[in-house]
């Protein structure tokens, strides 16, 4: 392993990631030393902060954990680890305390319950919300001024992770580009202990609810520091991305369609009454892949909330209703066009219990973890539940830390510059290969899949690579992503929750486990594709 003169030291542990599963597991770790690396300014780079729904948590009289996991392995179509869904559902109510002591402000009724929202395959009103919609926002909010008071939390914005290092079998830090310095040496940061936590690879497709810089950068570092990864093809696609134009996509939460919230095709029909028996609130794969045959039959499809929410949308759901207003659409007199978006990310880094990955001295969490909870369908608002469980987890695991006794001084030369942040974004989100990869997935590893578009998607990936010009670290870790998401895809000739084959469209016994792999096995099926 080489050295670089530019290395720093974490002094303890480090984050990669600054979402809700990073930021809860540093304040987790204090008073013992972490520091966390952000691509962007805290909040406004994470899927976290988008997060519309809430938190899944049985706190509600009459639920129960037990309920909770229930609903989980419901959803998961035969793939969740029901012991890990009964421990992270017990944990919940813990969890949420924490987050409403670091000043979440979580909605309660007058005598201070949490009032409980219902979405799909819930068999109860067990989402615990901030103002309708604003969950994720107000939840970092909270805990990014919690961050910004514990000296013993370093933050480093303005520097984004490329390649994992290691030496003496495990891995010790991670080599990172400053903003703007995508060709020149990189910085070496070492640490004691690594925790990934920088989220999922919803921007590998074309249309996604995600924001920018989330296109499986983390999985795919992990993936080629040869980390086994599990359950990569299950990539849930959310069925009410607003279909008005935007990269990424709005997102219409699933919490209208808990209130009552319907969807019809442009002929009037509500099509979801023949579709499933929970109509809207059928699980999300259900609900994506009915709208995705509407639009693919040439129907255009719309959320009418008219009926159910009327002019209440704009108070209790003011994200959607501020969406609705930048696309000049009125909700309480219009209906909401909308479109199957890639949302979540099933699979990812596989870790145990504890969040530790296959590779010593990494643990991982948050979307780009695979702890066997989702299976392979998540269940709604169960991954910031995830996010927190795990970011706890994580910051109980790792031990040998002694408590700082004076505040981290910041890293020299390092900063967020708002200029060059929104150059590099626009440079990265323009270039043509990305754009090409993006239209791959969507067409060929999408809501629909099959083997001989599994192949061709297998093969433009592995020319993308080949011929991109001056291949960064960055375009590899997504290509090196999309191969796995792809040949998992291609290996399970099966449909089972978010992976769905046309040429295999019913459930296999035989594939009732987790797949499990590595980029070298990709790899070989990439090669023979």
């Amino acid at each position: 392993m080489t050295i670089y003169d530019n290395t720093l030291n974490a002094d303890g542990a480090l984050i990669v990631g600054a979402g809700l599963a990073g930021l809860f597991c540093a304040l987790k770790l204090a008073p013992r030393p972490v520091t966390v690396l952000s691509p962007k300014p805290l909040g406004s780079g994470a899927s976290s902060a988008w997060a519309q729904g809430g938190v899944a948590a049985a706190v509600g009289p009459g639920d129960s954990a037990i309920a909770h996991a229930q609903d989980t392995a419901k959803a998961g179509a035969g793939l969740v680890d029901l012991k890990v869904a009964q421990s992270v559902a017990q944990e919940a109510a813990q969890r949420i305390e924490d987050l409403a002591r670091w000043g979440t402000p979580f909605d309660r009724d007058t005598e201070g319950h949490y009032q409980l929202s219902r979405e799909a395959a819930h068999s109860v009103n067990r989402v615990v919300r901030v103002s309708g919609d604003r969950a994720g926002r107000e939840i970092m909010a909270a805990l990014i001024d919690e961050v910004r008071r514990t000296p013993s939390i370093r933050v480093v914005e303005g520097i984004t992770a490329v390649d994992l290092a290691r030496a003496d079998g495990r891995v010790i830090g991670v080599y990172c580009r400053k903003l703007g310095d995508r060709y020149v040496e990189p910085v070496f940061i070492r640490a004691r202990a690594t925790v990934l936590a920088a989220g999922g690879l919803g921007g590998l497709y074309a249309v996604t609810t995600n924001p920018p810089g989330v296109r499986g950068h983390a999985m795919g570092m992990a993936a080629r520091a040869g980390a086994v990864i599990a359950d990569s093809e299950f990539v849930q696609f959310h069925p009410t991305g607003m279909a008005v134009g935007r990269d990424p996509a709005p997102l219409a939460t699933e919490a209208l369609r808990g209130e009552g919230a319907i969807l019809v095709n442009d002929l009037g029909e509500r099509f979801m009454l023949d579709v499933h028996e929970d109509a809207e609130l059928a699980p999300r794969d259900i609900v994506a892949r009915a709208n995705f045959r509407q639009i693919q039959a040439g129907r255009k499809v719309f959320l009418d909330t008219r009926e159910a929410l009327g002019e209440r949308i704009l108070t209790a759901f003011p994200t959607v209703a501020n969406y609705c207003a930048e696309a000049g659409i009125d909700p309480v007199t219009e209906m909401i066009p909308v479109a199957p978006a890639a949302h979540y990310h099933m699979g990812g880094v596989k870790v145990d219990e504890r969040g530790r990955s296959s590779l010593a001295g990494l643990w991982v969490c948050g979307e780009a973890s695979c702890t066997g909870l989702h299976g392979a369908n998540r269940l709604a608002s169960n991954s910031l539940l995830e996010a927190v469980v795990y970011g706890a987890r994580i910051a109980e695991d790792i031990s040998g830390l002694e408590p700082m006794r004076a505040a981290l001084p910041p890293f020299p030369g390092i900063e967020w510059d708002e200029e060059k942040g929104e150059e590099a974004e626009n440079i990265l989100r323009n270039l043509e290969a990305v754009q090409q990869l993006r239209r791959i997935m969507t067409d060929l590893v999408g809501v629909e899949r099959n083997g001989a578009g599994l192949r061709t998607a297998l093969r433009g990936i592995a020319t993308l690579e080949a011929h991109a010009q001056k291949v960064t670290r960055s375009y590899l870790n997504m290509t090196v992503s999309a191969t796995l998401v792809a040949a998992a895809a291609l290996k399970r000739t099966e449909s089972r929750g978010g992976h769905f084959r046309t040429d295999f469209p019913d459930k296999n016994p035989d594939f009732r486990d987790h797949t499990e792999m590595t980029i070298e096995e990709a790899l070989e099926i990439r090669a023979e594709a």
